[in-house]
């Protein structure tokens, strides 16, 4: 019998597509659970694109006067939207669309009809206004009430007392659960770096940047709060040595009168999560196969 065909190995794009998603999974899901629309992500997405498609243009040292076409050959992204973002490239970003959900959240809190000693008052969830009803369909005609209140409620900015039917505001501002901007700062900082450092890894000849880490699977709950204490450990040692250290190059640096412009982040982590948890049901309640695992 003749012998099966070797499966054909996946071209460098297609495992570059499932890095992508690897990376914008988390992303997503991020994004989704803090309300912002895809618009608003796609917008950033086509910036970034835009602007490393002409940084990489200009490091090469070609001529300015092509520039928007070979941005748009290099992107996909159309002649005019390459323009736009080239202009606004200097400028302040633009101020991402709000969803629905934080345009109700803020007209709720601005609207004074709506606030009782200064805070926003609790409103019958159905009927004339005042009401939660007329308040979503004040800010939309295109989306259920219905769905709008159990938005609110999932980003934990309101709360539905279902045996009065009112809806109630628990939240000031539109960052529940602490401190989010903050947060969401640490975050594109820490993890901006960190991708900076593995792209640049893989995009030279010869690693610039250290980025290491071990992983293993098979393992309980009491063995990953072991390894989640061993990282803990080593990272007070790792801060009690790193911080004079840098205190010193820092005061050193400025006295050498040399150039002294580079910033260093030196980060930390630990991740896990439950491989036995059951595959995910798909659109139409089917559950998908489980993938085998890569060896």
């Amino acid at each position: 019998m003749p012998a099966s065909a070797a499966p054909t190995p996946p071209t460098d794009q297609e495992v570059l597509l499932d890095a992508l998603r690897g990376v914008m999974a988390p992303l997503a899901r991020l994004a989704v659970d803090r309300g912002l629309t895809f618009a608003s992500a796609e917008e950033a997405l086509k910036q970034a694109f835009v602007h490393a498609a002409r940084d990489e243009q200009l490091a090469l040292g070609l001529a300015p006067n092509r520039l928007v076409s070979r941005i748009s050959t290099a992107t996909g992204i159309n002649r005019r939207e390459v323009t736009r973002l080239v202009q606004s490239a200097g400028s302040a970003p633009p101020v991402p669309e709000a969803s629905l959900a934080s345009q109700l959240f803020t007209r709720w809190l601005s609207d004074r009809s709506l606030r009782v000693r200064g805070k926003p008052r609790p409103l019958p969830r159905q009927g004339d206004a005042p009401s939660f009803e007329a308040l979503a369909r004040s800010v939309t005609q295109d989306v259920h009430p219905r769905s709008l209140l159990d938005e609110l409620c999932r980003l934990q900015l309101a709360r539905w007392d279902t045996d009065a039917d009112t809806v109630t505001l628990i939240q000031d501002g539109f960052t529940p659960r602490g401190d989010w901007q903050r947060l969401l700062g640490f975050l594109g900082n820490n993890v901006g770096d960190h991708l900076q450092a593995a792209v640049q890894n893989v995009l030279a000849d010869e690693p610039v940047h250290f980025e290491q880490a071990v992983f293993a699977d098979g393992l309980s709950a009491e063995s990953v709060e072991m390894l989640r204490a061993l990282a803990r450990r080593h990272w007070k040692t790792l801060l009690s040595e790193a911080v004079p250290l840098l205190e010193n190059r820092i005061e050193e640096d400025a006295l050498s009168g040399g150039t002294a412009h580079r910033r260093v982040r030196l980060g930390l982590f630990t991740y896990h999560e439950d491989t036995a948890a059951p595959p995910a049901a798909d659109a139409e309640g089917a559950t998908a196969a489980p993938k085998p695992k890569d060896s």
